[in-house]
């Protein structure tokens, strides 16, 4: 199966990452790589694996950048990557020993958060469709996001791919502060009744950030997992804030123009 199956990456400056990532892909006899024109070692890194096609294209949204990378790829399957996700070993057998079912298009897999290359006991992170048919599959935006869309029945896997981002803190608040001003666009001119529970409570702007700190220290165990526990509190926390920020001011610049 592992042979059928092309894994596909997109990559922006992942110096600090893509090594790793590429350590636990030995089974796979092409990666297709779709780079943002990286100006850091990430191309250098991405050289050195024979294996690796890169294809590079100016960035414009997610969505778009998967969709390049299915129309480059010629397996069946698809195994969509972040450049900080590694695919443990056991997920690699889990998929090795799949016996494919002609309804099901897609499987999703579960994440570990890592912090510093320790996995914690608890994550924000939801499932998300990793592996597909790649006929089947086509992506959307999704705020700062993207997802894909599936033709056919999905199914969860057991094993685990760990999330684990070693870039730089200042690089990590750049990034947040980009997404933050997207969701919060989003979460505002979405319908109430459209918004999942997770952007319900973030609309509560006042108070989100404070939940999702008691709920990572206290619902997902992150108390347990000492200072790491805290640091991704924190991370959460400080994100959450960004947003609430976000929201306030676009709320009150809105609110400023209706009364002009």
């Amino acid at each position: 199966m592992l042979d059928q199956i092309t894994p596909l990456i997109l990559t922006y400056n992942e110096a600090a990452n893509i090594g790793r990532t590429l350590q636990q892909l030995t089974w796979a006899k092409r990666i297709v790589v779709i780079d943002s024109f990286s100006d850091d070692e990430t191309l250098e890194i991405l050289s050195k694996c024979d294996r690796v096609q890169v294809l590079q294209r100016k960035f414009d949204t997610f969505a778009s950048q998967c969709n390049f990378g299915l129309e480059r790829i010629t397996s069946e399957w698809v195994l969509s990557l972040d450049a900080d996700y590694l695919v443990t070993d056991k997920l690699a057998e889990e998929i090795l020993g799949l016996s494919f079912k002609p309804e099901v298009n897609a499987y999703r897999a579960r994440f570990k958060y890592c912090v510093f290359g320790k996995p914690l006991r608890g994550t924000l992170l939801p499932p998300r469709t990793v592996l597909y048919r790649r006929a089947s599959a086509t992506y959307q935006d999704d705020g700062h996001a993207h997802r894909v869309q599936i033709i056919g029945e999905t199914e969860t896997l057991n094993g685990y791919i760990y999330h684990d981002d070693r870039k730089t803190l200042s690089r990590w608040l750049k990034s947040q502060d980009r997404y933050m001003q997207i969701e919060s666009k989003k979460i505002l001119f979405t319908p109430y009744h459209e918004l999942g529970l997770g952007d319900r409570i973030r609309k509560a702007k006042y108070i989100a950030p404070f939940i999702i700190l008691i709920y990572c220290l206290i619902l997902k165990g992150g108390i347990l997992d000492g200072w790491r526990g805290w640091y991704y509190a924190f991370q959460r926390m400080l994100a959450e804030m960004l947003l609430s920020i976000y929201l306030i001011e676009l709320d009150n610049s809105i609110t400023t123009t209706e009364k002009l």
